[in-house]
């Protein structure tokens, strides 16, 4: 195997398991397939809605959550707009994710003062020790408000 190939390979392998990684779906869902069984036949109305801007299409025509800019306010626009039963203003529930602090990174961990996560938490879901160490506590909705105003991107999703 020549090097070209050997890196052609290796490319191929992670733009494969990229695939496979879980997307964070917008909060009103009850049933993943119902994403790839009934998205295809809309026209992205929840994405079209959302406010924040935070729902993008992905190449399988589905929602997901991109949380770069902005977050979720739970306004229910998306469920609202969605005429396929994808998304449902009963079905509504905390986005299912987890939201962590690495302590490496983050300047407060470091001690530098910085309250970036904490100002935008609509919820008073991080709490620090004195004016330092964030955590994150059971308050968090993961709405994401917070990982777009981190300076050292130090806050990070995971999908469950």
């Amino acid at each position: 195997m020549q090097r070209r190939e050997l890196f052609s390979s290796l490319a191929s392998s992670l733009k494969s398991s990229r695939k496979q990684e879980k997307l964070l779906r917008p909060p009103y869902y009850t049933d993943e397939s119902l994403f790839h069984n009934e998205c295809s036949k809309c026209d992205a109305a929840c994405a079209t809605v959302c406010e924040e801007d935070i729902i993008k299409i992905s190449d399988d025509k589905t929602p997901y959550l991109v949380f770069s800019n902005s977050g979720c306010t739970y306004c229910d626009k998306c469920a609202e707009a969605c005429k396929f039963g994808v998304l449902n203003i009963e079905n509504k529930k905390l986005i299912n994710a987890t939201i962590t602090i690495n302590k490496n990174s983050c300047l407060s961990w470091n001690h530098t003062m910085c309250f970036s996560c904490k100002d935008p938490c609509l919820d008073n879901a991080i709490d620090f020790q004195a004016m330092f160490m964030p955590t994150i506590n059971d308050k968090c909705t993961a709405c994401g408000f917070c990982i777009s105003r981190c300076p050292t991107n130090a806050i990070h999703i995971k999908v469950l």
